[in-house]
């Protein structure tokens, strides 16, 4: 079975003692964790190091970066590497958030450059991509978000390309409380699913885990992670408070 996540995304939010308050709570919850089934914690890169040592021994739950730089080192004042994440025991690496394409005019060159050096160092990259609100309205979604995945994936080889978790993300439900619908959101998933499938074979896409991104909550996420292309999400607000994400990792199947 493919890997179900419940993915949280913190962006830049709380202060140190917020953060370790947060973790603790969370994991004090009791969890059974199918071996399909993982947790992740894309913290701000301060609070790594706190994740990482909080998140020892507690199998199936993982530390994320929510970006890094494409260079492995070098003269780049301020950012951080993909290699110098994986000293400090992180796993999984977020790509392309809407935020960082929007805010930081980050292409789909540069994610494909980003892409590369985390898979280098054997990270998993969390692709994410998704279409604005005008895209949606205008009904090109499927096309916008299938040049998203070839800009930035097709490069890979297959044996690249079943590393990658994707996150889809309708940039008009991030933080608005709307949400697409849980039809909608299969219907997307699947069209993804479609594109991998022409690229590398339906066997290859059926490995390749697909997470929603837009505005999950403990009260929508049983139902969107029961779609048979969704695969669990990528949590933003949500994730903040203990009550809705500790829903949430129940909801995965």
């Amino acid at each position: 079975m493919r890997k179900q996540i419940a993915a949280a995304n913190w962006k830049m939010n709380l202060k140190s003692t917020e953060a370790s308050t947060l973790l603790n709570e969370l994991l004090a919850a009791p969890y059974a964790l199918k071996s399909h089934q993982e947790v992740v914690f894309a913290v701000p890169a301060i609070y790594i190091p706190l994740a990482v040592s909080t998140l020892v021994g507690k199998a199936n739950f993982f530390v994320a970066a929510q970006n890094c730089h494409q260079k492995n080192s070098g003269a780049f004042t301020g950012e951080i590497s993909a290699p110098m994440y994986a000293s400090v025991g992180v796993k999984h690496i977020v790509l392309g958030h809407s935020e960082r394409r929007e805010y930081f005019g980050e292409s789909d060159a540069l994610l494909a450059e980003k892409l590369n050096a985390v898979l280098a160092i054997n990270s998993t990259p969390i692709f994410c991509c998704g279409e604005p609100l005008a895209i949606r309205e205008a009904g090109s979604q499927n096309e916008f978000v299938e040049a998203q995945l070839k800009n930035g994936l097709f490069h890979l080889s297959a044996e690249e390309i079943v590393k990658v978790v994707i996150a889809y993300e309708p940039i008009w439900a991030i933080g608005t409380g709307k949400t697409a619908s849980s039809d909608q959101a299969q219907e997307i998933h699947a069209y993804i699913r479609t594109c991998f499938a022409a690229k590398y074979g339906d066997a290859i896409a059926q490995e390749i885990s697909i997470l929603y991104g837009g505005s999950v909550k403990a009260a929508n996420a049983k139902e969107l992670f029961a779609q048979p292309d969704v695969d669990g999400g990528l949590v933003g607000g949500a994730s903040l408070i203990v009550s809705e994400f500790e829903a949430i990792i129940h909801a995965l199947k």
